[in-house]
């Protein structure tokens, strides 16, 4: 029985992550699962993870990471997780991997690569300057990397395209700040533990993806 890919895509804002992760996602038929959703969700569907969150986030406090790790547990117990999944936002601290990386030693099914797509800041600002995201899914689009068919709507839903206001380059400046200080703790986590694999995100996004697949494609077949 060939074993589930369970993968953990990591980079800086901008660097197209998401991107990938939603297409190696489409590819092998598994869910790409976002931290940031899920609280949505548990949170409107008033489950008693949910009601637990929300006591926090109203108040505006941070929530625990034992209790984030308990909610993404509960998702990964899902049936489409079975064959594998990728998680896009988590971890974000050193707390939630550790926690993470021990809920998956219990289980016995651990992850089998973290994907770090690197970018250099100054290639970051200066692509960042071009995003443009859907006012109605939400899909992301770059004009130089990924433009839209039709200039100025969205290829899913004809929707407008606008640009984000966190964009600019101060506020990308802080941002990058904050995953330097906070992410690549993460990532020496991982690497310690012989799971992180590099890519260079400075290029052709479906070069770079075609990439990520023939790594991941080889990996999965030892």
């Amino acid at each position: 029985m060939r074993r589930s890919l369970n993968l953990i895509f990591l980079g800086p804002p901008g660097a197209g992550k998401g991107t990938y992760a939603a297409r190696m996602a489409e590819k092998h038929s598994i869910p790409q699962i976002s931290t940031g959703s899920l609280m949505r969700s548990e949170i409107s569907s008033g489950s008693s993870i949910g009601v637990e969150l929300n006591s926090y986030i109203s108040e505006g406090k941070l929530v625990p990471d034992d209790l984030t790790v308990k909610m993404l547990l509960k998702r990964l117990e899902c049936d489409d997780c079975k064959k594998g999944y990728i998680l896009d936002g988590f971890p974000r601290t050193l707390g939630q991997a550790e926690t993470f990386e021990e809920k998956l030693k219990e289980s016995g099914n651990p992850l089998s690569a973290v994907v770090v797509i690197e970018v250099d800041d100054q290639v970051l600002i200066n692509r960042l300057a071009d995003r443009r995201v859907c006012s109605g899914c939400g899909a992301t689009f770059h004009l130089k990397n990924l433009p839209p068919k039709v200039e100025g709507k969205c290829d899913l839903c004809t929707a407008p395209l606008t640009k984000r206001k966190d964009d600019s380059p101060e506020v990308i400046k802080e941002r990058l700040k904050v995953y330097h200080d906070l992410t690549e703790p993460l990532i020496d986590f991982y690497k310690k533990r012989g799971k992180v694999l590099f890519f260079d995100g400075d290029g052709k996004i479906d070069v770079i993806y075609n990439e990520i697949c023939a790594i991941i494609d080889r990996l999965m077949s030892v």
